[in-house]
């Protein structure tokens, strides 16, 4: 018979199991108020270098979250207004489109019998760009549901900015007597902000790059490729070819296979010139993550949250590795998965140098 002490760590393995399911299935069926309160998360880490330069300068809380909240309303509005527009008038083209689609298909069609190869199963006719826009469409949030979402998710972290020092100081004094534990943490979160605010920082200057590049050559929607490529950057390794695929394919339509060429060699020239030296900077700073753990975080994620899951996948992960390493019974997990070198000799238990 099996020692009490064996038996009753094998029960608490399988609680804790148990618990970890029941905790998943919540997140996925709750994902709307999970993305909501994921998307302020982010958000909020944004703007507190912002509210930190702000009271630096004398102005009060209030004022200054009224400041950062227009600002980023404006940018909000004009963002969305000139995004609408664009797939407004993508969806209004769409004829157009159809039309060239059938002749690069009916070039195609010629070549490959030319070459001796049978492509009587890719004629002209079976493909329907139409049918692509009602494959979407279900999956498509509505204006007044965006707009109440957007509302929640500015109110959510118009508070969470507000708060965030009085939580820092009640933190402090749950944790005074143990000042090591509370400085660590205090590293990790920075480190933490510091990884969100540099991927933003590397989206935001990939997009406006590409969109430029893109509105230069004269590809129809530049402006909408741009702001997707922005928003799916945040997805490692796939999330920048997922996003240069729709630019690629009107480029094709439009210029044949050289315009098609073109888009490929700006976005090769852009990884180069933007992600490696962004990732360069976040591998000296100890963000890097083995390939298998983002891998498996964008399957999870995505799985539980959908397409918000993938985008916050990294950060999401690496909130998980900070409060596992700020736990002595579970430090091991991180270890096991190779993210342990993240936080160096920085870790909860080490404390201040």
């Amino acid at each position: 018979m099996d020692p009490p002490s064996e038996i009753s760590g094998t029960l608490q393995a399988l609680a804790i199991m148990a618990s970890l399911f029941v905790i998943v299935i919540g997140m996925r069926y709750s994902a709307y108020i999970v993305n909501l309160l994921l998307i302020s998360v982010i958000l909020t880490i944004l703007a507190l270098p912002a509210m930190d330069m702000l009271r630096k300068r004398g102005l009060p809380d209030l004022a200054a979250m009224g400041v950062i909240s227009a600002v980023a309303a404006v940018v909000l509005i004009v963002g969305v207004v000139i995004t609408v527009s664009s797939l407004e008038t993508l969806l209004a083209d769409l004829p157009t489109y159809q039309a060239d689609l059938q002749m690069r298909l009916a070039d195609l069609t010629a070549l490959f019998q030319d070459i001796g190869i049978d492509a009587s199963a890719f004629t002209p006719a079976s493909f329907h760009l139409a049918d692509v826009v009602t494959f979407i469409e279900p999956y498509a949030i509505g204006l007044g549901n965006a707009l109440m979402y957007l509302f929640f998710i500015l109110i959510t972290t118009m508070f969470a900015v507000l708060e965030i020092p009085h939580i820092s100081e009640r933190l402090k004094r749950g944790l005074v007597r143990e000042p090591k534990t509370f400085v660590g943490i205090e590293k990790m979160s920075r480190l933490m902000m510091d990884f969100v605010i540099v991927r933003t920082e590397a989206n935001l200057i990939h997009g406006v790059l590409f969109g430029l590049s893109l509105w230069l050559m004269g590809i129809h929607s530049a402006v909408l490729w741009g702001v997707l490529t922005f928003i799916l950057a945040f997805i490692p390794y796939i999330g920048l070819i997922i996003a240069a695929l729709p630019a690629i394919f009107f480029a094709w339509l439009q210029y044949g296979l050289w315009g098609a060429a073109a888009v490929v060699g700006i976005v090769v020239i852009l990884n180069a010139v933007v992600e490696n030296p962004i990732y360069a900077k976040i591998a000296s700073r100890r963000f890097e993550m083995p390939p298998m753990v983002v891998i498996l975080s964008l399957i999870i994620w995505g799985w539980i949250l959908g397409l918000p899951g993938m985008i916050f996948a990294v950060p999401i992960t690496l909130l998980l590795v900070i409060l596992l390493q700020c736990s002595d019974e579970l430090r091991w997990i991180n270890d096991l998965l190779g993210v342990s070198g993240i936080f160096g000799e920085k870790a909860c238990k080490n404390g201040p140098e």
